[in-house]
């Protein structure tokens, strides 16, 4: 622009501005600051839309479906917190049996007594509560070491119990004498797991232990009652397939 006011021709063909060129630099601080405001605004706007773009790609049907999963997620959320509590089902013990014979005999519950089950410590038991599994009355004079460990494997194969205890009558040992063999008896088995109980009033051994003294396996099933009583039982085929049924 000539000093007179009168625009002169652009050489490069550009419209004509007016620009006025301040003569101090500080006088543009307002301007610079609503520039940098717009600038912010629009850098904003920018991030929230490529946040926002793959929710807005097909329209309004994926915020609806996102809404509808997070309200499903909190109300299951809050049904589990506070919600009624279902009553636990009765483990096997507590199952009621229904005999279908008399008490000790097939069909029927071993005999209603307390025993006394031989840890590091003794405690008293009701001999009912100890199936399912094997119950094993043996002489404390027998050579019986390899139908125990075959009767230890074999329920420690089907998730059974296994409980072993000595046929006392008659027998002059002491209460303590009569633990320490059946521990050392128990020693000798290498696969298993075996119980041992003090059966110190002979309820086993009068129930299932015929005249001669040999051993009895008792075999109780997860309802409670006897499924099989095996006089004098010898490892084998046979035997398996009977604790193989208990389960």
């Amino acid at each position: 622009m000539r000093p007179d006011g009168d625009p002169e021709p652009d050489d490069y063909g550009l419209p004509r501005v007016d620009v006025v060129v301040p003569d101090d630099a500080r006088e543009l601080e307002r301007d610079v600051v609503a520039y940098r405001r717009e600038e912010r605004q629009r850098r904003r706007r920018a991030r929230a839309s490529r946040l926002l773009r793959p929710l807005t790609r097909f329209g309004i049907a994926v915020p609806i479906i996102v809404g509808a999963l997070l309200v499903a997620l909190l109300s299951g959320t809050l049904m589990t917190a506070f919600g009624p509590r279902p009553a636990p089902r009765p483990t096997t013990s507590m199952v009621t049996p229904h005999p279908t014979a008399p008490v000790g005999q097939v069909g029927g519950t071993l005999p209603d007594v307390e025993v006394t089950v031989v840890t590091a410590q003794r405690r008293r038991q009701r001999l009912q509560a100890l199936g399912p599994g094997v119950f094993a009355v043996v002489p404390p004079s027998c050579a019986c070491t390899g139908l125990v460990e075959e009767l230890s494997s074999m329920t420690g194969e089907n998730r059974l119990r296994f409980w072993l205890m000595f046929d006392r009558r008659g027998d002059t040992t002491s209460s303590d004498d009569s633990i320490k063999k059946l521990r050392a008896l128990k020693g000798k088995v290498h696969d298993g797991q075996v119980g041992l109980i003090e059966d110190d009033q002979a309820h086993m051994a009068r129930t299932y232990v015929r005249a001669g003294g040999k051993p009895a396996a008792v075999l109780v099933g997860s309802d409670g009652l006897v499924s099989d009583i095996v006089d004098d039982p010898q490892p084998g085929k046979e035997l398996t397939e009977k604790v193989k049924r208990l389960q």
